[in-house]
């Protein structure tokens, strides 16, 4: 046997070096993170949007507009959407469960029926609110509104 030839199994070593284990290992002292500074310190974590101490672009950028936090926000379903569900479908009677059913509206949404497109078919429809156009159209055809 040669000792120059002898080789660690294969796996048993890492290629990583260990930092932080003394002078002696080369990676010690300052342990590859210079000198001093907040990215030096332990427990570090840089917030979002920090600019190295900058003023930060969303504080730079002048603010406009409201936004009303007590907007209540609609998914709406147009008349045309409810004559290809008859058409296609054989839908004549439609609740908030049945919008949920065909992928018009989740579970946490409310709806608000449109009266964009033609409706020719006698519909039952429930919804949370409905445009006068799309109220017109439906009691036109003999068809029944009801909020819910």
């Amino acid at each position: 046997m040669d000792l120059s030839k002898l080789k660690p199994a294969s796996g048993s070593t890492k290629s990583r070096k260990r930092i932080g284990r003394g002078e002696g290992s080369g990676r010690g002292g300052t342990s590859t993170k210079g000198h001093k500074g907040a990215k030096s310190r332990s427990g570090y974590s840089r917030k979002a949007g920090f600019e190295g101490g900058q003023m930060t672009l969303a504080r730079r950028l002048p603010k406009y507009g409201f936004k009303n936090p007590n907007r209540v926000e609609y998914n709406s379903v147009n008349l045309d959407v409810l004559q290809r569900l008859v058409d296609e479908k054989g839908v004549e009677k439609f609740d908030f469960q049945t919008f949920v059913d065909f992928g018009l509206a989740s579970r946490r949404e409310l709806v608000k029926i449109l009266g964009r497109g033609k409706l020719t078919a006698k519909v039952d429809v429930t919804a949370h609110a409905f445009s006068e156009t799309a109220v017109k159209a439906i009691e036109a055809n003999g068809g029944k509104v009801n909020k819910i």
